[in-house]
């Protein structure tokens, strides 16, 4: 007989903060320690709370874990995957990610969930990025980035 794994599921919601500077993009990112002691940087994200849209808990997650204030131009993707939480349940994750379109906030403004948050050039980002699956939605965001610019 099998022991069937308990398996908990999270929606979460996040995003890719940009702004222009000197006609280069930079994205807000995050850094955090990973349970393993490394440090791992991360785009923004966090839990939908309850009567709350995936729009407005990207914008509120952006605002408190990167201190930046920013409005939403178009959803990019989504993410699954899923971890161990520290008592053993095997939790599976969904996550929104947005295109935020940067509007005001600093970055030494971000809360204490994270380790420190910063402005990043795009292309720099990418490869700090610690996790494939945000690399990908990076990607996707800087494309739309480059299509909304070109406008």
């Amino acid at each position: 007989m099998s022991v069937r794994e308990k398996v908990k599921e999270q929606v979460s919601s996040g995003g890719v903060i940009f702004r222009e500077v000197d006609g280069r993009i930079n994205v807000g990112l995050i850094t955090r320690t990973a349970r393993s002691g490394l440090t791992v940087y991360c785009l923004p994200k966090g839990w939908i709370e309850k009567d709350e849209t995936p729009e407005e808990a990207a914008i509120r997650e952006v605002r408190e874990e990167t201190g930046l204030t920013g409005r939403i131009l178009n959803k990019i993707g989504e993410i699954n995957y899923f971890f161990y939480s520290d008592k053993k349940e095997k939790i599976v994750k969904d996550v929104h990610f947005y295109l935020l379109e940067y509007i005001s906030g600093i970055t030494a403004d971000h809360d204490e969930e994270v380790d420190d948050a910063g402005w990043f050039p795009f292309e720099e980002a990418i490869p700090l990025l610690s996790y494939k699956n945000e690399r990908e939605i990076l990607i996707k965001a800087g494309d739309m980035i480059r299509n909304i610019i070109s406008k």
